[in-house]
């Protein structure tokens, strides 16, 4: 990640995405409406039972922000090919991410001095996660996929988890919000498929 302050829509030229962190806590009105009801939408995605029960993902604080993660991804994947009000409502959507993130840190009780280094940390991981799976969906690499998302989900773990089947449920979606309109993405009404 880039040191230093990068001022709001200038691009990180290596990884162009990298901004949208910079646009954290920026104070936007215009479409809140529709960022709030995409946000809620991405949130319940990554909520689904199924990918905790089938899918070997852990139902835990990590595991939950990992799910989290890759609706964002997903729904950001989409939209990079947007018109700018598509962009624009992605770019909110990544920074309430961050501030549910920023909130839920300070609701463990982690005090305000850590916070900074931590929403440094888990930006970081965001970014990286971005980056590995997009270079694998982009690939169509299914295993690649696989291999990432253990690498992610089970940093330390000695047994491989199969992954396999979120690699294809990821695959799956992001051809499902491909074929959403833009009309759709503009107005915060896209969805992310159930476990089939």
């Amino acid at each position: 990640m880039q040191q230093g302050r990068t001022p709001a829509g200038v691009k990180i030229e290596a990884f162009p995405e990298k901004t949208m962190i910079f646009g954290l806590f920026r104070k936007k009105n215009n479409n809140q409406a529709i960022v709030d009801r995409q946000y809620a939408a991405l949130t319940a995605a990554a909520r689904m039972p199924d990918l905790y029960e089938r899918l070997n993902v852990p139902d835990t604080v990590m595991g939950r922000f990992e799910m989290l993660s890759i609706a964002m991804i997903l729904f950001f994947r989409r939209t990079r090919a947007s018109a700018v009000s598509g962009q624009e409502i992605a770019q909110e959507i990544v920074d309430a991410f961050f501030q549910d993130i920023d909130y839920s840190i300070r609701e463990l009780g982690i005090g305000d001095n850590s916070v900074p280094k931590r929403m440094k940390k888990l930006a970081g991981m965001f970014y990286g996660r971005l980056e590995a799976y997009s270079k694998a969906m982009d690939a169509g690499d299914r295993e690649a996929l696989a291999l990432a998302l253990q690498r992610n989900i089970y940093p330390e773990s000695p047994v491989l988890a199969d992954l396999s089947g979120l690699a294809d449920w990821m695959m799956a979606a992001e051809a499902q919000l491909s074929a959403v309109p833009e009309e759709m993405i503009a107005s915060g009404a896209a969805t992310l498929p159930p476990v089939v």
